[in-house]
C-alpha cells in the first residue's frame, strides 16, 4: 500500500511540475488541461481509440521491462526488441499471406516474439560470454534496430513504387481484428491483459518465477542459499523480456499501423521503463500504470492538436516519474524514524 501511495504521489507531482512548466512557457494551462482530458477520456472514441489503443503497447513493454528487472537484469532495450518484432511480423505478413491466408496472423505474432527474443539474446550472449553489461548492450542495440528498420523500408521491404520509405500495407486477413466497429481498439489489448495475468501467475505460482524473484532480490543469496544458477536465470529472463517486447511490436504492426516505417515507435520502449517502475514491477499494477501512460499520451496528442502545446511535455512527465520512483527508497530511508535506542 505504501508503495502504491508513493507511486501515485510521484505521478501526481510529475503532472503538477509539467503543468507549471506549461504555464511558465506562456501556454494557456486551462485550455491545455481541457484538451488533454477530452483527448484522453472525453468520449468513447477518446477512451477506446486513443487511450486504450496506446495502453496496449505500454502494457506489453512495461511487462517486458518488469520481467527483466524482477530478475535483476537491466534490460534497456525494449525499444529495439519492439522494432525487431515489428519488422519480423511485417516481413512475414507481406510474404506469407498469399500462401498461408488467415494463418498468417499467427505466424506474424510468433515471428515477432522470436525476433524480439533473438534481439535480446544478442545481449544475453554478450553478457554470458564476454561479461558485457546488459544495460550497455541493450541500449546500443536499440540504435542498431532503428537503423535496420531504416534499411528495410528503403530496401527489401519498401513499397513497390519506391516513392515512400515504408513497406506495403498488410492485407486485411493479416491484421488483428478490431474489437468494436468504428473504433481503433484491436485484439492486442485483451492479449496484453491476458499476458499481465499470466505474468502475475508465473511470478506467484511457479518455481521458475520464484527463481526469477530470488535472483533479482540478491544474486549471491540466490546462488549460495538457494542453489540457483543465477547466470542462466538472468539469461532466460532477458530472452523472455525480449519475446514480450517483440510481441508488442508484432501487435503494433498488425493492429495499428499495418505498415513498417521509420519512427514506428515514439519511444514506447523507453517510456515502458517508467510504466514498469511506476507499477512497482508488479504485473497487475503495471496494468494501471500503462493505462495512466496511455491516457497521458492520448492527452498530450490532443493538447498539441487542439491547444498548440508540444506533445513532448508527456516525455518530460515520464522522465520525472522515473526520477521520482528512483528517489522513493532513499527518501523513505531519510524520513524513517531512528530505531528506538539507536544512537
Amino acid at each position: 500500500m505504501a508503495s502504491l501511495l508513493a507511486s501515485t504521489g510521484v505521478f501526481t507531482c510529475a503532472l503538477a511540475v509539467v503543468a507549471l512548466v506549461i504555464a511558465a512557457a506562456g501556454y494557456d494551462l486551462s485550455g491545455a488541461a481541457r484538451a488533454a482530458v477530452e483527448g484522453a477520456v472525453g468520449s468513447p472514441f477518446a477512451v477506446l481509440s486513443a487511450t486504450l489503443k496506446r495502453t496496449a503497447p505500454f502494457l506489453m513493454l512495461g511487462l517486458a521491462v518488469a520481467v527483466a528487472f524482477r530478475a535483476g537484469v537491466l534490460n534497456i532495450g525494449a525499444e529495439g526488441q519492439f522494432l525487431a518484432g515489428a519488422a519480423a511480423a511485417c516481413a512475414v505478413g507481406l510474404f506469407a499471406t498469399p500462401v498461408l491466408g488467415r494463418a498468417t496472423l499467427l505466424l506474424e505474432i510468433a515471428a515477432g516474439m522470436v525476433a524480439g527474443a533473438g534481439w535480446a539474446g544478442i545481449a544475453a550472449m554478450l553478457k554470458r560470454r564476454f561479461a558485457v553489461a546488459e544495460v550497455v548492450s541493450t541500449l546500443l542495440l536499440n540504435f542498431v534496430a532503428a537503423n535496420v528498420v531504416a534499411y528495410l523500408v528503403r530496401g527489401p521491404l519498401q513499397e513497390p513504387t519506391g516513392a515512400y520509405p515504408q513497406s506495403s500495407m498488410l492485407e486485411p486477413i493479416a491484421r488483428l481484428p478490431l474489437l468494436i466497429d468504428g473504433q481503433r481498439l484491436h485484439a492486442g489489448f485483451p492479449i496484453a491483459l491476458i499476458l499481465a495475468l499470466a505474468t502475475w501467475w508465473f511470478f506467484r505460482s511457479t518455481a521458475a518465477g520464484f527463481r526469477f524473484r530470488m535472483t533479482g532480490s540478491g544474486r549471491a543469496a540466490a546462488a549460495s542459499a538457494g542453489l540457483i544458477n543465477v547466470n542462466a536465470v538472468q539469461m532466460h529472463a532477458l530472452i523472455a523480456s525480449g519475446a514480450i517486447a517483440g510481441l508488442a511490436g508484432a501487435c503494433e504492426i498488425t493492429g495499428v499501423t499495418y505498415v513498417l516505417y521509420e519512427g514506428l515507435s515514439p519511444g514506447y520502449g523507453y517510456t515502458a521503463i517508467a510504466v514498469a517502475m511506476l507499477g512497482g514491477l508488479h504485473p497487475l499494477a503495471v496494468v494501471a500504470s500503462a493505462t495512466l501512460f496511455g491516457a497521458l499520451g492520448a492527452g498530450a496528442d490532443a493538447m498539441q492538436r487542439n491547444a498548440g502545446v508540444p506533445a513532448g511535455f508527456a516525455v518530460v512527465a515520464a522522465a520525472l516519474v522515473v526520477l521520482g520512483v528512483l528517489a522513493i527508497p532513499r527518501t523513505l530511508r531519510l524520513l524513517r524514524p531512528a530505531w528506538p535506542g539507536r544512537s
